[in-house]
This record gives C-alpha cells, sequence and structure tokens, in this order.
C-alpha cells in the first residue's frame, strides 16, 4: 500500500485519499479520482486496496483490487449493444497492457439514459457508463502494485475520452489551426 503513496498520477487526474472501508479487510487504502476537462467534469473513479495478510478464499489471494469508474458518454452510445463489452475491455487491455499479473477478475457494466421530465425538461439528457470490478492482483518482484495503479489510471482516462498524455498523439483541431 506504500506504492499508493508515492504513486506519479496522470496530471490530469485529480486524486485524493478516500476514507476506506474498515471491515472488508485487516487493512485498506483508497483513493477517489476526478477528471474534468477545462470546467467540464468528464469522470469519476474509485480504488480500494485491501488487504488480507492471512489470505481470501475468495480473492484466492493476500490483496484485491476493487474499482469503479463512472463517466458520461453520448446518448447514441448508450444503444450500442457492445457498449457494456468494450467497457469491460478498456479494464481488461488496461491491465494487460500494463504488465499487471492478476486473477480472480470479476464485475458489472451499467450504461444508464436519463430523460427528465416536467419542471426538469429543460436539463439535457444524460447517458453514462459504469464499471465496478475487482480483481486479485498478483504481486511479486516483477509485478508491484504500480502496474495495477497504472492499469487503473489508464482505465480512468479510456471512459473519459482522454488521449494518450504523450508525444504520439496530435491534436487534429490544434493541428488544422496551424495550417490556417
Amino acid at each position: 500500500m506504500r506504492d499508493l503513496d508515492g504513486f506519479a498520477w496522470d496530471r490530469r487526474i485529480q486524486v485524493a485519499p478516500l476514507d476506506p472501508p474498515g471491515h472488508i479487510a485487516p487493512y485498506s487504502a483508497a483513493v477517489n479520482a476526478d477528471i474534468t476537462l477545462g470546467t467540464d467534469f468528464v469522470a469519476t473513479g474509485r480504488l480500494i486496496l485491501l488487504y488480507d495478510p492471512r489470505g481470501n478464499d475468495i480473492w484466492r489471494g493476500e490483496f484485491r483490487c476493487v474499482t469503479f469508474g463512472q463517466a458520461d458518454v453520448t446518448p447514441d452510445m448508450i444503444h450500442d449493444p457492445f457498449l457494456a463489452g468494450v467497457g469491460w475491455s478498456w479494464l481488461m487491455d488496461a491491465l494487460h497492457s500494463r504488465g499487471a499479473s492478476f486473477a480472480e477478475e470479476s464485475g458489472t457494466i451499467t450504461t444508464t439514459s436519463s430523460t427528465p421530465f416536467g419542471s426538469k425538461q429543460e436539463e439535457p439528457q444524460q447517458s453514462q457508463i459504469e464499471i465496478r470490478a475487482s480483481w486479485t492482483p498478483v504481486l511479486d518482484q516483477d509485478h508491484p502494485l504500480t502496474t495495477h495503479l497504472d492499469a487503473w489510471q489508464d482505465l480512468l482516462g479510456e471512459i473519459a475520452g482522454l488521449p494518450p498524455d504523450d508525444d504520439t498523439v496530435i491534436s487534429l483541431a490544434a493541428r488544422l489551426a496551424s495550417h490556417r
């Protein structure tokens, strides 16, 4: 859990400590994360790290990562029958691409659409994807907890629609503006 305290978070994600649940495991830590673009809120998430030195039969290990992530999506995305599967693949791809070793993954993907009526009819329709998942990190010298933290922030960036934070992506809008 020491890795969580010193982790270098993506500069676009605002991370703050969160009171972890005290009844699930003898030791736990948690963080809350929010992503905003300009003044627009685009995604939120929580990560809870659980540790039971005696192990846990359900987890099949001593550690457990539990996450929640939620982001707005466009109304047409909500009707895509593949959105839930894509949401799950974002988590699995993030874990695999970061080299995180894990087992016993489980979770749900929920998509919602809210249409306002009556005195709220002037408010916009809202559509969201919500990812609730957990997995048992397999930690050793070659597979540190930081790979799971990297994967989690990648997942948040994915549901928020953030481009990679490196020089491999060039903003098309910026490039077009420079040619005018």
